[in-house]
């Protein structure tokens, strides 16, 4: 049975949360991979940052639909939805634009269990940890590569 570390990119390219947009948007635009893990001086994961999150800054900010009660405008989506949207809009650093809560795997997680996740998760990529250190990357083509195995 394969196993994450044996299919995994170990050399990873990560980020600091200090890392600006413009930063961001180079290296995306010079490397051939959608997903950037953003890591402490430690090396642990503390979130990430897609090329998906990127466009989304261009995007137009969606008012959202409301309800005008008596004196009250009630957004329909909720309050904090728009402020999620405003955070991302406006964000200037990897930290600002990041999601936190990351789907992760260990090394020893088989591959048929990642490629579950994946697909039930529309991910294109999995950071790898050993705890909360980072120590690789695992993507779609990277699965389909170990099928020739």
């Amino acid at each position: 049975m394969l196993t994450v570390a044996d299919i995994m990119t170990s050399n990873v390219v990560s980020i600091k949360g200090t890392t600006t947009v413009r930063e961001m948007a180079g290296i995306f635009g010079s490397k051939s991979f959608g997903t950037l893990p953003i890591v402490d001086d430690a090396g642990n994961l503390t979130g990430i940052v897609t090329a998906s999150d990127l466009v989304e800054q261009d995007r137009p900010l969606h008012m959202p639909t409301v309800i005008s009660l008596f004196d009250w405008v009630i957004p329909i989506e909720g309050e904090s939805a728009l402020q999620r949207e405003l955070k991302k809009i406006t964000a200037q650093t990897a930290s600002e634009l990041a999601s936190t809560d990351v789907v992760t795997v260990t090394p020893s997680d088989s591959v048929s269990s990642v490629a579950e996740i994946m697909s039930n998760k529309k991910l294109h990529a999995i950071p790898v940890v050993d705890g909360k250190k980072l120590v690789g990357m695992v993507s779609r083509i990277d699965i389909i590569r170990s099928m020739n195995r």
